[in-house]
């Protein structure tokens, strides 16, 4: 147990850090899972196509059988269905004429269906491999959602038992200790209205604007607005409401838009920290940043360089 109230808070701050950290993991997981998923239904829904190909191709071979099963009999039992023989058993020239032309009749039906049959049995074994092809890809995805799940559940356990422990740490802490660890909602000097009527409308600046009026709102794990954030679903938000669909996740949005060189950052720009990617902001000009911290901490202007920089990017 922390013995000063400075230990404390510097505790409280280690918890909340390692607990952004899988939030934003866990958080992966799930778009992760939620992809694999995405797959699984895909090659589920190819595979009941093939498997009806399937069966249409079984019943068409099966619409033809008889015939060929005739065929067979008669090939076996001696059947005499040649024009020569028609020729030995006739009595007559009109006889032999008229089996003749029984016989091309009967040849000719057969020679079709014996066609059609060939058919549909090459599309009957081309439908049994597709659909065995098919059947794998499922397995495989299935295997793979279900490998991306329990790497979730187990993410998000670890997460349970770090939030268990930051609130604990939380509880701990005095008024006064609470009040200095929350800070301000702006730096010293900071004007919103000054700096909200300096802005060019686009979708950086305008994402800005948006995430200002949430100064004060709490941070929440796993939280997207529109009255409590994390810090990725602070950044979602406010792009959303102009109208930009980024991704959910820190690491994710660090690979959306284009880059751009820390010193030539503008007000609207996407910044992250850390070398894991596990904390984003949006860029306010002159150093500062409007983000969701961390537990305890409500979305508020500051510096950005009390935090690791990784990069920024551009939407």
């Amino acid at each position: 147990m922390p013995s000063t109230a400075s230990e404390a808070v510097r505790r409280m701050i280690e918890l909340s850090r390692e607990s952004e950290q899988l939030n934003q993991q866990a958080l992966e997981a799930q778009s992760d899972l939620d992809a694999k998923l995405s797959v699984q239904h895909e090659a589920d829904a190819v595979l009941a196509a093939r498997t009806d190909a399937l069966n249409a191709a079984r019943d068409e071979v099966r619409r033809f059988q008889p015939v060929i099963d005739r065929t067979a009999i008669a090939a076996y039992q001696g059947a005499r269905t040649n024009r020569m023989f028609a020729v030995l058993v006739s009595d007559s020239p009109q006889q032999l004429l008229d089996q003749m032309s029984t016989l091309d009749v009967v040849e000719s039906k057969t020679t079709e269906q014996l066609k059609h049959f060939k058919k549909a049995n090459d599309a009957a074994q081309a439908a049994e491999t597709a659909a065995r092809a098919a059947a794998d890809t499922a397995r495989g995805a299935a295997d793979k959602a279900e490998q991306v799940r329990a790497d979730l559940e187990s993410k998000r356990g670890a997460l349970g038992g770090a939030v268990t422990q930051v609130v604990e740490a939380w509880g701990a802490l005095s008024a006064g200790d609470k009040s200095a660890l929350a800070g301000a909602a702006f730096p010293p000097g900071f004007d919103r209205d000054s700096l909200l009527e300096g802005l060019v409308p686009g979708s950086g600046t305008s994402a800005l604007a948006a995430a200002l009026t949430r100064i004060g709102d709490p941070y929440v794990w796993g939280a997207t607005g529109p009255r409590q954030f994390d810090c990725s679903g602070l950044v979602q938000w406010a792009f959303k409401q102009v109208g930009e669909d980024v991704p959910r996740t820190s690491s994710q949005q660090a690979r959306y838009g284009t880059p751009v060189p820390k010193d030539q950052m503008q007000p609207g720009d996407v910044i992250f920290f850390y070398s894991d990617i596990s904390h984003v902001g949006i860029y306010a000009g002159n150093g500062l940043m409007v983000h969701a911290s961390t537990f305890g901490v409500p979305v508020a202007v500051a510096p950005i360089n009390t935090t690791p920089f990784h990069s920024a990017r551009r939407y």
